[in-house]
């Protein structure tokens, strides 16, 4: 299932849809939550907060965390010791490991799961301005998760190259 996210999530200040495939509304960016910059809600149609991003204040490393209700789902941070520049590793709370790697900042990049891809992320199929494409192929991967892993390595990625707004 392919999900439309506009390009600049953080540069914006209101609310806006992202939409699937067909067209259909299917999540809520609350800009609301846009105030301090680094942090956004992502709710289903019906207003229920699903994820929420935000910069991981206290890191060594730059990094942005994922919550789900009161808890952290995840971290994401830049992969140690990697050869490719633009290598993040996704460690969610269960002790899951997601690999997220390719050329983030021309969003052409991939999201693994133990070598088998969860979901590609490109804007090469849209003409949409300022849209990218999150292309989630493995049925029990969790589109909301994975539209928050893109947005925030996307960011980190920009930040690390100061073309963060």
């Amino acid at each position: 299932m392919k999900y439309l996210v506009r390009d600049r999530i953080f540069g914006i200040g209101e609310d806006y849809w992202i939409e699937d495939e067909q067209g259909r509304k299917v999540f809520l960016v609350d800009g609301k939550a846009l105030r301090l910059r680094e942090t956004f809600e992502l709710k289903d149609p019906q207003g229920n907060v699903l994820v929420t991003i935000r910069k991981k204040m206290v890191s060594l490393r730059d990094a942005m965390q994922i919550e789900r209700g009161d808890g952290r789902l995840a971290v994401i941070r830049r992969k140690r010791l990697s050869l490719i520049r633009n290598h993040y590793r996704v460690e969610l709370v269960d002790g899951t490991v997601l690999d997220v790697s390719g050329r983030i900042l021309d969003r052409e990049f991939a999201v693994e799961y133990e070598g088998e891809l969860m979901a590609h992320i490109s804007r090469r199929w849209l003409r949409v301005r300022d849209t990218y494409a999150v292309d989630v192929v493995r049925e029990e991967a969790d589109p909301a998760l994975i539209i928050a892993v893109a947005v925030c390595v996307i960011r980190l990625a920009e930040r690390e190259r100061g073309l963060d707004d």
